[in-house]
């Protein structure tokens, strides 16, 4: 069954106080799921070489729940029309991350709620992007958070596994949310959406620099059907990659986005 996201968003704005995830009837009974197609634009997308880029993608984005089991994923496809004038002419030409996570509230059987922390799982994010890209796999513990205003959110710790240097590469935070803050009369909403991933910890030897990452903070309009937004991402070092002559990774990139909702 499909539970659409002006659903999800409602919900998430009319978060109350926690409530412990409860799966002693049935483990299905608030299975979900989504699917979307976003057309993008990016602009001064970091890392740069030498500067940021700028270019269209196609992104099919999904989620949801089944079971023990949730799911966050994407799959990118880059300058659609394939321009040799393209920055991403040359390049890899799809990126896909998929963020399965089990929830061990629903492997125990018991209620592993305490403070604001309403669910834990076993959290795993594979992210593959071709030779030269960023592939890698990571695992740890998982967490759904509820903090003030926000409501509900996604918090992860990882440990990584660099699949291009077949080595452990230290860790990473992530956090994620979705906060509708202004409703229209037709049911449509605005939401604050966006997420937080930053990298620590990782050698000499593979990252120039030992921590960085990337924040991403979007206005959106909703409805059960379509949206529109715009994200503004502030990147630091992201990847490890340190701010030099000829590297851009420090700074600010613009995101534009309209939807379809499945």
């Amino acid at each position: 069954m499909r539970k659409s996201l002006l659903t999800l968003g409602l919900l998430a704005a009319t978060a109350a106080p926690v409530m412990a995830a409860d799966y002693s009837d049935d483990i299905h009974k608030n299975d979900y799921k989504w699917m979307q197609f976003n057309l993008m634009g990016a602009f001064n997308e970091l890392p740069g070489f030498p500067e940021g880029s700028n270019h269209d993608y196609l992104e099919m984005e999904f989620g949801g729940r089944s079971g023990i089991f949730d799911l966050y994923g994407y799959v990118d496809v880059f300058n659609l029309a394939s321009d040799p004038g393209s920055d991403k002419a040359g390049a890899e030409k799809i990126f896909m991350k998929f963020a399965p996570r089990m929830s061990l509230d629903a492997v125990t059987g018991k209620d592993l709620s305490f403070g604001p922390v309403q669910e834990l799982y076993v959290a795993t994010l594979m992210e593959w992007g071709g030779n030269s890209a960023v592939n890698s796999q990571k695992i740890g513990l998982g967490s759904d958070v509820n903090v003030p205003w926000l409501g509900k959110i996604g918090l992860n710790l990882y440990s990584t596994y660099d699949s291009n240097k077949k080595d452990w590469n230290g860790f990473q935070l992530s956090t994620n949310w979705f906060k509708p803050f202004y409703f229209f009369e037709n049911g449509s909403f605005i939401s604050y959406q966006g997420y937080i991933d930053w990298q620590f910890g990782m050698k000499e030897e593979y990252s120039a620099a030992s921590s960085g990452g990337a924040m991403f903070n979007g206005i959106y309009w909703h409805s059960d059907r379509f949206a529109v937004g715009y994200g503004l991402k502030a990147y630091k070092d992201v990847y490890g990659i340190k701010e030099v002559s000829g590297v851009d990774s420090t700074g600010f990139g613009h995101y534009v986005a309209v939807t379809y909702k499945f």
